[in-house]
Order: C-alpha cells, then sequence, then structure tokens
C-alpha cells in the first residue's frame, strides 16, 4: 500500500476528528490528496455533506495556488468565489495570522507540503500560526505529508539563534530529516509548550523513503521546485541565492542549474569533477535564464547531476562549488546585501546559512574534511532534540 497522508486519512474518517470546530485551513496547491484532487476541493465536498465547517483559508509565499513567482512578491488574500471562504495571505504584509483574519476560527488545521530544508518558509509559516494559536487559545491540528527527500539524513550547520528569520526562525539543520508533524512536534515542544497540538501521522510512510517510493502523487510545492531531484540539491543550493552567481531561477531546472555571465562553465565543471565529490556530476551548461538574475544574458555555469542521492551532500558539495568558484574566479564572486525574505539588517548568506563561519569556509578555502566535520558536529548537537519528536 502506498504512504497515506494526513489528509488521506481525514478523507477516510469523514473528517470525524474535525467536525465539532470551525476550520481555518493552511495549504498551497500542492496540498493535495492521493485521488489528485486539491484539500480545499475535498473540504468543500465535506462541507456540503455537514461534515466540516470552514471559517477561513490561508495561503503561504506564492500564493494559494503558487501563482506568485520568485522571493518577496507579495499576494493579497480575498473572497474567494469558487469556495465563498475568506482567503488570507500569509506572505507579505502579515506572516502571522492577525486577529481578523483568525475571526470564527476555533481549529487551525495546517496541511501544506515541506521539502526538508530548513530555509523552506512553509514550516515557519506553520511556526507563526503556531504563535498565533497560542495567543488566542486556538487548537492546532498538523496534517502530516512525507519529507520528500527522506528523514534519515541530516546535513549542514545548526541556525544559531541570532541568525533568526523567515528562512529560519529557530534552530534546525540546514536538512533536517524531519515531517512537517515532526518539526511541528519539535516546535511544540520547544517553543510552544502551551499550544493545544494534534498531528495527524501518516500511514505507510517510511523514514528510509524519497518521494517517489511514497506512491503518492507528486505535485509542485513552489514555482521553482519542479521535481524531487531539485528537492535533493535544494539544501546547498538555495545558498546560491546569497550570491550573485545564479542558481538557475528562471530556467526549467532551478538549483540543479547555475552560473554567471563571468564563469566558463567548461573550466569549473573540470575543478569541480576534479574534486572527487561524492555521489555527484558536473556538466558544462550555458543557459540563459528568463527572469531573477541575468535574466536574457548569456551564462556559462554547470549542470549538478546527483548519480547516487545515498552518498550525495548537498550542503558540503554547494561550499566546494563556491570555493571553486571564489579560487577561480576571486572578486566576482559577491555576498549579495539585502533585503531578503523582509529581513533588512542581516546578510542574506549569514540567514540562510544560520552563522558567519559559512562564509569564512569559503572566502578562506577551508579544507572540505574541516568543513565537513563542523558540519557533523553541529548536527550532532541537536540531534538528541531531534529525536525527540519523531513520529516514525
Amino acid at each position: 500500500m502506498s504512504t497515506q497522508t494526513g489528509l488521506d486519512l481525514c478523507l477516510q474518517n469523514g473528517f470525524s476528528t474535525l467536525q465539532n470546530d470551525a476550520l481555518g485551513w493552511v495549504c498551497n496547491q500542492a496540498s493535495i490528496s492521493r485521488r489528485y484532487r486539491h484539500g480545499i476541493d475535498e473540504l468543500k465536498d465535506a462541507e456540503k455533506k455537514g461534515q466540516v465547517k470552514v471559517a477561513a483559508v490561508f495561503g503561504p509565499e506564492h500564493g494559494l495556488f503558487g501563482h506568485t513567482q520568485d522571493n518577496m512578491i507579495e499576494w493579497e488574500g480575498a473572497v474567494d468565489p469558487r469556495y465563498g471562504w475568506p482567503i488570507h495571505s500569509l506572505y507579505g504584509t502579515h506572516r502571522e495570522p492577525q486577529d481578523f483574519m483568525m475571526r470564527g476560527v476555533e481549529r487551525m488545521v495546517i496541511d501544506l507540503p515541506d521539502v526538508g530544508s530548513r530555509y523552506y518558509t512553509f514550516i515557519w509559516t506553520m511556526a507563526l500560526c503556531m504563535k498565533a494559536c497560542v495567543r488566542l487559545g486556538v487548537p492546532m491540528t498538523v496534517l502530516d505529508r512525507p519529507n520528500p527527500i527522506n528523514g534519515i539524513t541530516v546535513e549542514g550547520n545548526l541556525l544559531r539563534q541570532e541568525f533568526d528569520s523567515f528562512v529560519g526562525l529557530y534552530p534546525l539543520p540546514t536538512r533536517h530529516g524531519l515531517t512537517i508533524g515532526e518539526v511541528a512536534t519539535y516546535l511544540h515542544q520547544t517553543q510552544f509548550p502551551g499550544l493545544d497540538l494534534t498531528v495527524v501521522k501518516m500511514m505507510g510512510w517510511d523514514r528510509s523513503m524519497y518521494f517517489e517510493e511514497t506512491g503518492l502523487p507528486w505535485a509542485v510545492p513552489s514555482p521553482n521546485m519542479p521535481t524531487v531531484d531539485c528537492a535533493v540539491v535544494y539544501p546547498g543550493g538555495c545558498i546560491l541565492e546569497a550570491t550573485n552567481v545564479s542558481e538557475g531561477r528562471g530556467t526549467t531546472r532551478p538549483f540543479e542549474i547555475m552560473g554567471a555571465p563571468w564563469i566558463d562553465g567548461w573550466e569549473l565543471a573540470d575543478a569541480l569533477n576534479g574534486l572527487g565529490l561524492p555521489g555527484c556530476v558536473f556538466r558544462p551548461l550555458p543557459f540563459e535564464p528568463t527572469f531573477n538574475k541575468f535574466a536574457r544574458e548569456l551564462c556559462g555555469g554547470v549542470f549538478l547531476h546527483v548519480t547516487d542521492r545515498s552518498t550525495y551532500e548537498s550542503t558540503l558539495t554547494m561550499v566546494a562549488i563556491l570555493q571553486q568558484i571564489r579560487r577561480l574566479y576571486g572578486d566576482k564572486l559577491v555576498w549579495r546585501d539585502g533585503p531578503y525574505e523582509y529581513e533588512y539588517q542581516k546578510r542574506p548568506i549569514d540567514i540562510l546559512a544560520g552563522d558567519t563561519w559559512f562564509t569564512e569556509a569559503v572566502d578562506n578555502l577551508w579544507p572540505l574534511a574541516q568543513v565537513k566535520e563542523r558540519f557533523l558536529a553541529e548536527c550532532a548537537e541537536f540531534e538528541p532534540t531531534r529525536q525527540a519528536c519523531l513520529l516514525y
């Protein structure tokens, strides 16, 4: 049997555990059931049957249906004529639900996908919903979904609290190895102990699974996360957003494609392949982004092929990529200034990396063994906290 998500299990029992409360439903375009229907379409049918009451629907970054592209492009809510429910944006002016948005909400329900990386903002939308629920005394139910890049592998460094932002509000490793229900459990245990939290666990999910093994339909969770392959490279790849190197936004394979007009892709690919990095190969690739950095400019760069997910280390690979770009092209590699995800005082690289030592490792060409040792130590520091919130 394929994996059944929290939403699928609610459908099986006629939403019986949610029948007594008027619901605030937090979702996006990837919040679909195993029969390929959007959760709010399923919810509308349940409302017609008298199984549920819906007070409002909330959407995260990129909008309820993923219709806004790129970072810090805001959208506003409205009453959707298709459903007749108030729809509120949790990205832009208000990222934490405001009292007027919560009017009539007796239980908040989170049904959001995650991709297993600390800086994916949907888990922090959930965190801010938890904060609002504590303030207003509203219980929360989280419908769990798979971590698409497995629930075992943990990578990268641990966010230090002084570098908190909307791409990391609380300490987590870069690749956290948790489901969204487990992230909610972690936040409940460490930040919001007063919250009345329920997690509807999945059935048929194993921690070793990548998404393709679940039997569930894949829906694009955000505009620049088209495939599971993209999610695999994203823990390292997103760091490029803090640089003047294109992370492939504006191409069909963001985070797998990277480069800049001043990079020689053949030279960079040779340098990277010469390192013998585990589980990956670099192919030279000229490309022309349609938007974002270097829109309509010819870039030299590489395509990152993951050849073995079990040995590939996304965060360490990104350190190696940036070190080689620094070595080959010197000051042409620039750490960008903000604003970034509504942070105006902190450097984008520091809030993405979660600490300042990351840039030192790149700029001073630390040995990769030294970087890996630091990553492993910081993941080990978090592991007891992680173990305490595992549900599977």
